[in-house]
C-alpha cells in the first residue's frame, strides 16, 4: 500500500511540475518551416488549396468534409485518427499566399498557417508560418517539449514532397 501511494504521489506531483513549466511558457507560439520543391508555384498551390483531397497524399488524414461557407469563407473538416478540426480559409491569393485557421473554438489549441510560396529556380520555396495558441498549461508544456511546434509543419512538408514524388528536407524559415 504504501507503493501504491508513493507512485500516486509521484504522479500527481510530475502532473504538477508539468502543468507549472506550462504556466510559465507564453500562450502563443509562432513556429515556421520551409522546403523547396521542384514543381512550379501554381502547381504547387493547386494540391496545398485543393482542401477535399488532402487524404490522397496526406497518411495523418482519413478524409476531408467540405462545409457550408460562413461570411462568404471556405470551409472544411478534416477527420483524422486524432479526431475533426474545422478549418476555414481566411486569405488567398492565387498562386503565392493561402492562409487558414482553425475554426473551432472549443478546441485547447488553434491558430493559423499561413502559407507563403515564391518561384525558386525551376520550382517553388514554400513556406508555412504557424501562429498559434494552447489554452491547458499541461499541453503547453508538452506541445513545446515533447512534441514541438514545428513537427506538424515538417509532417505536412515531406508529405507535400512526398505527394510530388520526391523526399523533403524542411528547415527553419
Amino acid at each position: 500500500m504504501k507503493w501504491v501511494l508513493l507512485v500516486a504521489g509521484l504522479l500527481v506531483a510530475l502532473v504538477a511540475l508539468v502543468a507549472l513549466a506550462g504556466s510559465l511558457l507564453p500562450r502563443d507560439h509562432v513556429a515556421a518551416r520551409r522546403a523547396r520543391l521542384s514543381r512550379p508555384p501554381a502547381e504547387v498551390f493547386g494540391v496545398i488549396q485543393d482542401a477535399a483531397r488532402a487524404a490522397e497524399w496526406r497518411s495523418d488524414v482519413k478524409h476531408v468534409e467540405p462545409l457550408e461557407p460562413v461570411a462568404g469563407r471556405r470551409r472544411f473538416r478534416e477527420v483524422s485518427g486524432q479526431g475533426a478540426i474545422t478549418f476555414e480559409v481566411m486569405d488567398e491569393v492565387v498562386p503565392s499566399r493561402l492562409v487558414t485557421r482553425i475554426a473551432d473554438e472549443g478546441l485547447p489549441f488553434g491558430g493559423s498557417w499561413t502559407y507563403e510560396l515564391e518561384p525558386s529556380g525551376e520550382g517553388t520555396l514554400i513556406t508555412i508560418t504557424e501562429r498559434g495558441f494552447v489554452k491547458n498549461v499541461v499541453f503547453r508544456a508538452l506541445a513545446r517539449y515533447v512534441f514541438t511546434h514545428h513537427r506538424t509543419l515538417e509532417q505536412y512538408l515531406r508529405a507535400l514532397g512526398r505527394r510530388f514524388g520526391v523526399d523533403v528536407t524542411p528547415e527553419p524559415a
